[in-house]
């Protein structure tokens, strides 16, 4: 078989058509570069859609030559090998079209992606050049923002105006035929006028200092001359000491406490400042002094030194803290409270003196870490004074300043910061330790320069001049009108515990000349007794009555009718008046809620308090109030009608003139007295 096939193998054969094969290229090769290239212009000239219905036709010729070979061959039959070679030739002929219209297809594929290729370079080149104007346009933008944004140094200058400057500036610089048009060249004349103004006031500083300078020499020469003249006024002070003794002047003492005010911390070094001025320029009778160890002082501002011990030394403190046993967490915490609640060891004390000679005396202490001031009150009288148990409360540290500014009680800290300063160390509340360290009142704080803003809080609060100096004169007249209350509602107490009401002259008027009604019992009473009272709650209610307040009971007698009078002193008093609560015991018990005339005898002392101040300053109001409740008890119960079922003359009978009896449907009764006239009516 392989001889055969070797036998009917022909042999390759290359032409030349007589062309040598080395180097020279003859017609010959120029038919073959035409016949080479001839497809891919063919491509051009062919149908796509044309050359694809050929590819549909040769394959189905194909198919169908395939499969008449295939049944000439399953026949076996020998006379069919000459039509099974005539169908592989027309096969052969197929393929060379198959692999022509394959050929033609790759030109195709290869001129597609050649299009696309150039159509995507020139896509690219257009994004690119795109891409290069966005970019110039956003720089472009860019330096547009930037000019428009740009602030040249002369928008911070602060240029005179345009008047100023059309009326000062020359005009050779001003040019106001030009400027006033050209808003650019009026900017550039305004800007060169500023600088010849500058100009000017460099060369005038240049003077100043140089007359500065010569100030400061002679300035020099003062104070040496000073300082020599130091020693010989020490030694004139000294020899002065017996002459101002004599003459009630101590210059020198005044003098010391200048030196140890150097010590103060600020909110009292402002509060002595303030008060001495005051005391200086307005109130003689105000005394102001420091109190309290300056070398305590001196200390807090010495920084801690440094200890270099030996290693022996050191080794024998080991051996002690060793032996030593830590303190328990309780001990802790009393240590830190202590040095929280820590005071200045100078403070300032204030006297206030009236006219009377009574004196209050007013001790100031600083909190350093706590950055508040507490004061604690004494109060010196010029005589002894009668002992009232009712006035227990009246001069007591802890209820004479209370409530001096409506409101300010004394016993929580102003500072908002001392909360969590106080949560730290397990301090509940400052009113604890008030009785120890004095009360913190706002109006304290003020005379120290500090004030503590709630709905803008602070982290360091200084001490303000201006503050402490507005508030010094009314806080003094304050401080001494309150004492004076006090002190006149400390008499009338002693007078009225034994059964007497004081009434001055002045205010004999605006009572009777006889009142039956006496009272009997004045006693003071605490704020729980007051509350339990079932006729006091509609001045609860309204928030008249305080656990700040003081309170006292009053008992009223008259033949078998017993008044009871729940009465509520407000700190303020007299500029505040004390709120009475009426309930009467007779035939019954009577209070406002059920007797009509009951409310009005409490409208007669709550209400019209202004008819019973007396003379300025009204420190007679509370016994005024008290004669005019006898007063207007005479009046009730004279004015009751007699009961007929009862034998014998009427219990009360009727002393006091009155117009009508009763009026309206309420069936009130004549309470207000009428003078010089002498009758009662009806307001």
């Amino acid at each position: 078989m392989s001889s055969e096939s070797s036998k009917k193998r022909k042999p390759k054969v290359i032409r030349t058509d007589g062309v040598p094969s080395e180097g020279k290229r003859g017609k010959g090769d120029a038919d073959q570069d035409a016949r080479y290239y001839s497809e891919e212009s063919e491509v051009d000239l062919r149908d796509p859609i044309k050359d694809y219905e050929l590819y549909r036709e040769t394959c189905q010729e194909l198919q169908r030559l395939m499969a008449e070979i295939q049944e000439l061959k399953s026949r076996g039959i020998k006379e069919n090998a000459s039509e099974i070679d005539e169908r592989r030739v027309q096969s052969c002929v197929h393929f060379m079209t198959l692999k022509k219209l394959n050929r033609l297809a790759h030109i195709r594929l290869k001129k597609g992606r050649d299009q696309t290729h150039e159509a995507k370079q020139k896509v690219d080149a257009y994004h690119l050049q795109l891409q290069n104007l966005l970019y110039e346009v956003m720089h472009l933008q860019k330096e547009i923002t930037k000019c428009l944004e740009f602030k040249s140094k002369h928008e911070e200058i602060e240029l005179v105006s345009l008047e100023e400057f059309y009326k000062e500036a020359p005009p050779e610089i001003s040019r106001p035929a030009i400027t006033l048009t050209e808003p650019h060249q009026q900017t550039l004349a305004r800007l060169d006028w500023e600088l010849e103004q500058r100009k000017r006031l460099a060369e005038k500083y240049k003077e100043c200092l140089t007359s500065k300078e010569k100030i400061l020499k002679e300035i020099e020469v003062k104070k040496e001359y000073l300082s020599s003249l130091q020693p010989r006024l020490n030694s004139i002070m000294q020899a002065s000491l017996p002459v101002q003794e004599y003459l009630f002047m101590p210059f020198d003492q005044a003098h010391k406490q200048y030196e140890t005010a150097r010590h103060l911390p600020p909110p009292l070094y402002v509060l002595f400042v303030q008060a001495s001025a005051y005391g200086q320029a307005c109130d003689k009778k105000l005394v102001v002094a420091i109190e309290g160890s300056v070398e305590e002082a001196k200390a807090l501002y010495k920084p801690p030194e440094d200890s270099q011990d030996d290693e022996s030394d050191s080794d024998a403190e080991e051996e002690q803290t060793t032996k030593r046993r830590r303190p328990t967490l309780g001990v802790q915490l009393d240590d830190k409270r202590k040095e929280m609640l820590k005071r200045h060891p100078l403070s300032v004390t204030l006297d206030l003196k009236c006219k009377d000679e009574n004196v209050l005396h007013l001790t100031f202490h600083y909190l350093m870490n706590l950055n508040v001031m507490t004061v604690k009150a004494k109060v010196t009288t010029a005589t002894e004074m009668t002992t009232a148990i009712s006035a227990g409360d009246l001069l007591s540290p802890d209820s004479l300043l209370n409530c001096l500014y409506p409101g300010d009680h004394g016993r929580k800290t102003p500072n908002p910061a001392n909360q969590f300063q106080f949560d730290k160390v397990g301090i509940v509340t400052l009113s604890d330790y008030v009785s120890e360290l004095g009360h913190p009142y706002v109006w304290v704080q003020k005379l120290g320069g500090l004030h503590f803003p709630k709905d803008q809080p602070q982290h360091t609060v200084a001490a303000d001049n201006s503050l402490s100096a507005s508030h010094m004169e009314l806080t003094v007249k304050l401080l001494r009108s309150r004492l004076q209350s006090r002190l006149a509602l400390h008499k009338q107490f002693a007078s009225l515990e034994h059964g007497v009401v004081p009434v001055s002259s002045e205010c004999q008027q605006l009572f009777p000349t006889k009142i039956v009604s006496r009272l009997v019992k004045w006693t003071a009473i605490p704020y729980e007794d007051y509350a339990e009272l079932s006729y006091t709650k509609d001045v609860i209610e309204a928030g008249l009555a305080e656990d700040t307040h003081l309170y006292y009971m009053a008992l009223i007698e008259r033949g078998t009718a017993k008044l009871q009078a729940a009465v509520v002193l407000n700190p303020g008093y007299s500029t505040l008046p004390p709120v009475f609560s009426l309930c009467l015991n007779w035939k019954g018990e009577r209070n406002s809620s059920n007797d009509d005339n009951i409310r009005a005898m409490e409208s007669e002392v709550n209400v019209y308090y202004k008819e019973l101040w007396g003379p300025k300053p009204g420190y007679q109001l509370l016994t005024n109030q008290l004669q005019r409740l006898c007063m207007v008890l005479d009046v009730y119960l004279e004015t009751e009608p007699h009961d007929p079922s009862v034998e014998g003359p009427k219990e009360f009978p009727q002393e006091k003139m009155c117009l009508r009896l009763v009026r309206g449907p309420l069936r009130l009764k004549p309470f207000k007295f009428n003078y010089p006239q002498g009758f009662f009516s009806h307001r």
